[in-house]
């Protein structure tokens, strides 16, 4: 039988790769009281225990601020664990799935980003995500990474969470307009993760490993996001002190952060559409489908 590893088990991609991908083999789904990533004698101790023909790897260090002052410890997570990971998976013979990010890219391209256009990343969890697939890129292992944006899910907090929250305590609220991307279920992340192994499962001679987009297809600002949210909490009866057209468009500079955001974060997937033969749902689909777990 196939041995799974899956890392950040409790993460929003993680909680949904523990469904979607239990047809393929024996998984071994770990959080990080079971897997201390940080700890890499810990973290080899248990890949020698397990013995996984796939390692699965959502987990990462994601507050994006936070990494501004907090460099070592994104670069552990971000960069030495995915190194440590694809090391073993070179010496065994295993294959490595790892999660990246629109945010190795600067975002100031006009059209939708391709696997070859130049990293530029503008923050240090951009860098520490860039430098993470060079690492893996660099063990020679068998590999598949996958940039992905703008997740949510029903587990986990996400903005779609934050947007329902503030929706019941404020009459209005300003979003940032120019801003761009795909929001992505992590249902969807995982499901096509279920569907790339499956291949790899079958073909393993002949399969394309290398790095791919993968994000719900169509974008939006994150203030037409905020909108459609906001909608389909007053369609389903929600008691809400804000509405749709009380959500003001502001710029970025009009909500500074720490770590600078791409403006463009639109990712194409058309390399992952033709290589596999998938066709990804529109964003709004996977909102929808989040939106409706958590209010069932």
């Amino acid at each position: 039988m196939t041995r799974i590893l899956i890392t950040g088990a409790n993460g929003q991609v993680g909680f949904e790769l523990q469904r979607a991908l239990a047809p393929l083999g024996e998984i071994l789904a770990c959080d990080r009281l079971q897997l201390d990533l940080a700890d890499s004698a810990n973290l080899e101790v248990v890949l020698n225990r397990f013995q996984p023909d796939i390692i699965v790897n959502p987990a990462a260090y994601t507050a994006v601020d936070h990494a501004e002052t907090e460099q070592a410890a994104a670069m552990a997570i971000n960069v030495i664990v995915p190194a440590q990971l694809a090391t073993w998976a070179a010496q065994h013979d295993a294959l490595l799935v790892h999660y990246s990010t629109d945010y190795v890219f600067d975002g100031q391209k006009e059209g939708a980003y391709i696997e070859d256009d130049a990293a530029n990343p503008q923050s240090v969890y951009g860098r520490s995500k860039w430098q993470g697939e060079q690492a893996i890129r660099a063990s020679g292992c068998r590999q598949l990474i996958l940039r992905t944006s703008w997740v949510v899910g029903a587990h986990g907090n996400n903005f779609l969470k934050t947007i329902l929250h503030l929706a019941r305590e404020r009459a209005s609220l300003s979003i940032v307009s120019d801003q761009i991307g795909a929001p992505t279920s992590a249902a969807l992340i995982a499901d096509v993760t279920s569907q790339l192994l499956g291949r790899y499962l079958h073909q393993p001679s002949s399969f394309p490993f290398g790095t791919y987009h993968l994000t719900a297809s169509g974008s939006t600002s994150w203030h037409g996001y905020a909108r459609h949210v906001v909608t389909l909490a007053e369609q389903a009866g929600f008691e809400l002190a804000l509405h749709p057209d009380t959500i003001q468009p502001i710029p970025t500079s009009g909500y500074p952060l720490p770590a600078s955001r791409p403006a463009n974060s639109r990712l194409s997937c058309d390399k992952l559409s033709k290589t596999f033969g998938l066709t990804l749902p529109d964003w709004q689909q996977g909102v929808d489908y989040v939106f409706a777990q958590l209010n069932d």
